[in-house]
């Protein structure tokens, strides 16, 4: 299936997610991408995808266990636990568009991560940016130079909080394009 062709985008909370964060995700998705967003049943953590020695979640492994569960359409995961691949010490997400699949991690996107005082507008505007750039991906958008396109890639907080929720122009046109 050519995922950007599903009718569906499934928002799946693996392991517990507050409520209104995932409602707030579905309606900016849903807005941004203008296919039907339903947020799906809680997935348990699969045991299999974390690394003890790291304390973190491989992403890649959280990806093919979601994809395993065959649903029909695109599905953007929501953990909130952090995330890793081989070679970075930590991922805000992954997205794998073959599958159609996409997670994002709101662990290193709370301020309570940095010792800071918790702020949930901020990690409104975090996650929201971070689920679109991982959707993003799924449309086969690649990352761009841009620093304030939500494309771009964001090695720490500081660049997520750089970067707006809006593509690009030169990403709006290759999206147009698809």
């Amino acid at each position: 299936m050519w995922f950007q062709e599903a009718k569906r985008i499934f928002i799946l909370p693996a392991g517990k997610i507050q409520w209104w964060l995932l409602s707030e995700v579905k309606e900016h998705v849903q807005d941004v991408f203008g296919k039907e967003t339903v947020i799906a049943e809680e997935m348990p953590l699969p045991a299999a995808v974390l690394n003890r020695d790291r304390g973190q979640i491989h992403s890649t492994g959280l990806i093919e266990a979601i994809a395993e569960r065959g649903y029909n359409g695109m599905v953007l995961g929501m953990i909130d636990f952090d995330l890793y691949v081989p070679g970075l010490n930590f991922v805000f997400g992954e997205a794998d568009p073959a599958e159609g699949v996409a997670v994002v991690s709101i662990a290193r996107l709370r301020e309570e991560f940095y010792g800071r005082e918790p702020d949930q507008d901020l990690l409104l505007q975090r996650t929201l940016k971070e689920a679109i750039h991982e959707m993003g991906h799924l449309y086969s958008l690649k990352h761009c130079p841009d620093p304030v396109c939500v494309m771009h890639f964001s090695n720490s907080i500081t660049e997520t909080d750089r970067k707006s929720k809006e593509f690009c122009s030169v990403c709006i046109r290759i999206m147009k394009n698809l």
